[in-house]
Formats: structure tokens, C-alpha cells, sequence
């Protein structure tokens, strides 16, 4: 079962909104903050120039949530260095997008955003 359409454009709204207000507007040809989705998936990465090629950009993740639809819940997901996907464990499954942006933004343990 995929991801609601409602739902989706839901989180959209609400991801834009935190992207937009998460990086101030001087500095977005340093830094941006984007979202994409996949599936029932959606993840949420910084995009910056190369070091050694600013016409070129690297993304790299942030964060991902990942909606169940036979529970109707969202989990969070935080990337290691090998670049695998681990649940969040701090923070259980939730019926609510927000509660876990809510975390990623807070990020108490700095596994989000250093």
C-alpha cells in the first residue's frame, strides 16, 4: 500500500516550510536543504558544492523516515559512515511526521547533524 496522497502532500508542505527556515537564505549557494521522496520513503539531505568544483554538488543524508501502512506510523532512520540506514532508537514509531522532524531538528545525540 503506498503513502496516502493527502499524507504526502501533508509532509511536503511541512518539509519545505523546515527546509526553507532551517538555512538561512546567504548562505544557500553554500548550503541547501532538500527532501525527495521514495515510496513510502522520505529523506532529507544537505546538498553543498564539491570542495574542488563549485559547479558541481554532493548530497549527503541527513535523515529518513520511513511510513508503515498496515500501522499507519513513521520511523526514523540515522545514516552511519558506510552509508547503511539504522532505526532511531530513541524515539518509538509514531502516527505523527512532526514528532520525529521534531527530533532530527533537536538531534540531543548530534547523530543528525554532527
Amino acid at each position: 500500500m503506498a503513502l496516502p496522497q493527502l499524507t504526502k502532500k501533508q509532509i511536503e508542505k511541512t518539509l519545505a516550510e523546515y527546509c526553507d527556515s532551517r538555512v538561512p537564505k546567504h548562505i544557500r549557494h553554500q548550503l541547501r536543504l532538500e527532501f525527495a521522496f521514495r515510496g513510502n520513503t522520505v529523506s532529507i539531505y544537505e546538498v553543498r558544492p564539491v570542495w574542488d568544483d563549485p559547479t558541481r554538488f554532493t548530497e549527503g543524508p541527513v535523515a529518513q523516515f520511513r511510513f508503515d501502512p498496515k500501522a499507519k506510523t513513521w520511523t526514523l532512520y540515522w545514516r552511519d559512515r558506510n552509508l547503511k540506514w539504522h532505526v532511531y532508537d530513541r524515539k518509538k514509531p509514531s502516527r505523527t511526521f512532526d514528532s520525529l522532524l521534531k527530533e532530527v531538528d533537536a538531534d540531543p545525540t548530534g547523530i543528525f547533524w554532527g
